[in-house]
């Protein structure tokens, strides 16, 4: 049993065949598939997808690539849904920041604002985040603990290794591992792995992106979680069966998911 906890099912490279790649993950153990929100524009079809099918879920958040888009998102709209299990995938993300000096400023100025908004939101519907973090790690950390993020918790989704956010385990923070882990040249994931406390580890695909090894440049699905599930059971030296009944067991714990 798996739960692929960040899958876009929303994306249109699913829409041919959506009924198939579930049917194929469900056929391979995976047992529950969240859908983050990013983008406001596709909200509406990631509930609708959580509607059609039992065991999809989503979230209801704006990535910070898309926050331009915050204010006009009705949250209230989305978050009492029964299908809506949390906030995100909200953050920070530097990766791709542009402009002079000053311009790229005031962008972190504004996604930090986006992103504490939406802690607080968070807080207020008692969800847990779903939270991107890329070159931001330092930032990201201090508004969490400012804005007393372990009231909620939530996953750092594909999470990057940086061993300054390993703290967050003791904030009621998990670690979401994807395809990453199987890459040749993920060492410094696959180093850090066995420092994450095993109740704090959770498996994604971050699909159709990042697809694992033996897949690499084909789209990712959620039947690939297997991949990761695999790996992380010869990295540990656990067994594959308690690798996914904890990762399992964590996910449902996180989301509220019975």
């Amino acid at each position: 049993m798996i739960v692929d906890t960040h899958i876009h099912l929303d994306d249109d490279r699913y829409n041919e065949d959506l009924d198939e790649v579930l049917n194929r993950a469900r056929e391979g153990g995976v047992e529950r598939f969240i859908i983050p929100g990013a983008d406001p524009k596709t909200l509406d079809k990631a509930m609708s997808i959580a509607q059609k099918y039992d065991d999809v879920y989503f979230a209801v958040g704006v990535h910070p690539y898309d926050m331009q888009n915050f204010e006009d998102l009705d949250f209230e709209m989305y978050v009492n849904h029964e299908k809506c299990v949390a906030i995100g995938e909200c953050g920070l993300d530097y990766f791709r920041l542009k402009g002079s000096d000053e311009e790229k400023e005031s962008e972190k100025k504004r996604q930090k604002e986006v992103f504490a908004a939406q802690i607080e939101l968070a807080k207020k519907y008692k969800k847990p985040l779903i939270i991107h973090i890329r070159d931001a790690s330092r930032d990201s950390k201090e508004l969490l603990l400012k804005h007393n993020a372990k009231e909620i918790g939530g996953v750092l989704h594909c999470y990057n290794a940086d061993e300054e956010l390993l703290s967050l385990a003791n904030e009621g923070f998990y670690f979401g591992i994807g395809g990453v882990l199987t890459f040749s040249n993920a060492k410094k994931l696959v180093n850090v792995l066995p420092k994450i406390p095993h109740a704090k580890l959770l498996i994604e695909t971050d699909g159709p992106y990042l697809t694992p090894t033996p897949h690499r440049g084909k789209r990712n699905e959620p039947f690939y979680t297997t991949f990761v599930a695999q790996k992380m059971s010869e990295l540990l030296n656990i067994e594959l069966e308690n690798i996914e009944k904890t990762t399992t067991e964590n996910a449902l714990r996180l989301f509220h998911i019975s």
